[in-house]
């Protein structure tokens, strides 16, 4: 929102990309709502150039590991020989905080953080800020049951945008039902029951090519069948703002 510090959800490869759009005159200050800490969502810490910067504050949310705090397991992460600098080295303030399954409030922002089902502590996020509800589950193991669990619900209700993993098809499940992901009919059950009004689906399987996401949208609109106002596939570069009064 404009006069406030950034949110960011993850901090994959991203995180570089975006950093070299920021301005380069002030200090950054922000903060980064991290889900669980794979590589794929963390590893683009040391290459977001803006924390380099005298006087940058990245604050990062995320949960604590089994025995370990969320700034312990990144000391695991980035150090040598697995990688040459640690966080701590980066040159900017970088500050971590444990959350599992709370209610904190970033600037004027109000996050909901629950736990997700998903391999290894992992979290979701619901952020409300200035009239608008977004809800980001990355990582989300669809269960054999299909039962939605009440956490997930409870961040995704009524959302205006549902972010949500989307990386496998019905015809890939069969192989691939313990990867920690689920289908595209999940997420579009998620987003049902959840009475979301924007579901964006994410985490695409990285084979896939434009064709076949466009495929996958159209088999998410008819699963919804009018149940969720839009289904769009998240893609690079993609801007979703809202202007409320």
């Amino acid at each position: 929102m404009r006069g406030e510090d950034p949110i960011v959800l993850d901090i994959g490869t991203g995180l570089r990309f975006w950093g070299q759009d920021l301005a380069r005159d002030v200090p950054f200050r922000g903060s980064a709502l991290v889900t669980h800490i794979h590589w794929d969502h963390v590893q683009g810490l040391p290459f977001f150039d803006p924390i380099r910067r005298p006087g940058a504050v990245l604050d990062i949310y995320g949960p604590p590991q089994d025995g370990e705090s969320l700034r312990e397991a990144f000391d695991e992460l980035m150090k040598p020989p697995y990688f040459p600098v640690r966080a701590q080295e980066l040159g900017g303030e970088i500050r971590f905080h444990d959350v599992s399954d709370a209610d904190l409030a970033i600037g004027t922002a109000k996050v909901k953080v629950r736990p997700v089902p998903h391999p290894g502590p992992t979290v979701g996020y619901r952020v409300d800020w200035d009239n608008v509800s977004i809800a980001y589950i990355s990582d989300h193991q669809e269960p054999p049951d299909r039962r939605v669990a009440d956490t997930v619900l409870e961040l995704c209700e009524g959302v205006d945008l549902l972010i949500h993993d989307a990386q496998y098809t019905p015809a890939e499940w069969g192989e691939k039902w313990h990867w920690g992901h689920c289908t595209v009919d999940y997420a579009v059950r998620v987003a049902t029951e959840a009475r979301a009004r924007c579901l964006a689906l994410f985490h695409h399987d990285p084979a896939r090519d434009d064709d076949a996401l466009d495929r996958i949208v159209e088999h998410a609109r008819a699963t919804a069948n009018g149940a969720v106002g839009e289904v769009l596939a998240a893609h690079e570069g993609l801007t979703i703002a809202y202007d409320r009064p």
